[in-house]
């Protein structure tokens, strides 16, 4: 008599900026979804903090609801990765306590610091991948050291986000190579710390952790977080990868000209690479993969979907209804905005821009303004695609992910600005937290393997009106007269 083989899934975890959230998956299909909501704190303007003990809570919250949903039993999970926002510093003494709060992505306060840095390495474009800008975590290592000296001497260790709350599961100093690439400490070619990078800016190579490939086992779940979590001690845990790598193996993007935009709080525009292709000049971010013997190109910007829920807070409604809302507005009665609520990474590199309206007039009505709104994110992605010059032609489409990708209309709009197919894939949602559970199944090879993309569930192709032509010239023309107000 033959015992049948028990059943297995994977579990996901993203450590997001608004939410941690978790997927159970089988054969690399999500089963069940959960999430717990985070909040970010900013003590003064253009700062971005949040507190790591608030990541552990979410988690736990979010892996209970998940083990609550019928369709999953905690005992087949027998494998975990990670994904989270990227670029975070966190910041640990000798005991690895946190001295801080976490520096998010999205903070803004070491723009004086990416001057210097940019003095002391002037060819770190090429080095690390990109320019210096105050999102990256070295920056923010300079920053610490000039304005708190007695927290920069007590530093031991620095992780990035998802990398603490693996700390916190497996025990272990240890990150991918994908995360690593964010922090403008890696040489990215070589794939290691370079010391040139972390002397310029006031860190040491020794606080810095283990880098591994993102399907590399970094620990083992230690009895006490299992307990918590619901979960049999001793599942290995991979490595995992910074949000954008963990998306890219969602929807296959490991292979040199796959590619894919994604739709959270901030906007990706992905493509991968099968080589090292710096283009610093373009703010186009060239860094390692999450996947052996792989880099990617990548447009960043900040504010992604982000626009939607700070309209639907103003608002007081639902991102769902402003979705509808736009979509009943008069196209030729709308007025511009510029989404740039928390400055711009890619394609600009200035963390000064604001948001704005133009063109409101006494007939302009929540419509009107709810559908430039949508429009403007479209447009963002337009000129995140020229960015990459000559190349991004040959991708011949653009799968979606991420909450944004709920959206026809946003998806349409952007095909239309961008002149590439958008595919929505199955499990559009899951986005990281799928690639990561995706990492974790590969945690047996030691050589790149390609991943293959998902079916597309829907499609949308480019129809770009004169009028939405023109409206993109004129809203490239809005920032370049706004941009010097300061």
């Amino acid at each position: 008599m033959r015992l049948r083989r028990p059943l297995s899934m994977q579990l996901g975890i993203d450590l997001g900026t608004s939410a941690v959230k978790v997927v159970a998956c089988r054969n690399r299909r999500i089963i069940a979804t959960s999430s717990a909501a985070l909040s970010t704190d900013s003590p003064k303007p253009g700062w971005s903090e949040q507190d790591p003990s608030r990541w552990l809570d979410a988690l736990l919250a979010a892996t209970r609801r998940l083990l609550s949903a019928p369709e999953v039993d905690g005992a087949e999970i027998d494998c975990i990765g990670l994904s989270g926002q990227m670029h975070g510093a966190v910041l640990l003494d000798r005991e690895g306590s946190v001295l801080r709060p976490c520096i998010l992505w999205n903070d803004n306060r070491s723009h004086d610091d990416c001057t210097e840095l940019s003095r002391r390495v002037p060819r770190i474009g090429q080095l690390a991948g990109v320019p210096p800008l105050p999102g990256f975590t070295a920056p923010k290592l300079m920053w610490v050291a000039r304005n708190e000296p007695e927290i920069h001497a007590r530093i031991a260790h620095v992780l990035l986000p998802k990398d603490f709350l693996g700390l916190l599961l497996h025990g272990n100093f240890v990150t991918d190579s994908s995360d690593a690439a964010g922090t403008l400490w890696l040489d990215q070619r070589a794939r290691r710390w370079s010391g040139e990078l972390c002397q310029a800016s006031a860190t040491r190579t020794e606080w810095l952790p283990t880098i591994l490939d993102g399907n590399n086992v970094a620990g083992s779940l230690r009895p006490g977080p299992a307990k918590s979590l619901g979960l049999k001690p001793n599942i290995p845990i991979v490595a995992g990868g910074g949000d954008a790598a963990t998306g890219a193996v969602a929807v296959g993007a490991t292979e040199a000209g796959r590619g894919f935009i994604s739709l959270g709080t901030s906007g990706q525009l992905f493509v991968a690479t099968g080589d090292y292709v710096p283009n610093p000049e373009r703010y186009v971010h060239a860094f390692a993969h999450t996947v052996p013997e792989r880099w990617y190109q990548m447009a960043a910007m900040l504010n992604g979907s982000r626009p939607l829920s700070w309209l639907s807070t103003i608002l007081g409604c639902s991102v769902s209804d402003i979705l509808e809302r736009a979509t009943a507005a008069e196209p030729d009665r709308v007025p511009l905005f510029l989404p740039y609520l928390t400055g711009e990474r890619s394609p600009h590199g200035d963390p000064n821009i604001r948001g704005a309206f133009y063109g409101l007039e006494d007939s302009t009505d929540a419509a009107a303004v709810c559908r430039s709104v949508v429009e403007a994110i479209a447009f963002t992605f337009a000129d995140a695609a020229d960015s990459f010059g000559q190349q991004f032609g040959s991708v011949p489409h653009l799968f979606a992910i991420g909450g944004g990708a709920r959206s026809a209309l946003l998806l349409q709009l952007i095909s239309d600005a961008t002149g590439k197919t958008i595919l929505k894939a199955d499990n559009a949602e899951g986005g990281p937290a799928l690639g990561a559970a995706i990492l974790a199944t590969l945690r047996e090879t030691r050589t790149a393997k390609p991943v293959q993309p998902p079916e597309a569930a829907a499609q949308f192709n480019p129809q770009p009106s004169p009028a939405m032509i023109e409206r993109l010239a004129r809203f490239r023309s809005l920032y370049l007269s706004l941009k010097e107000i300061r």
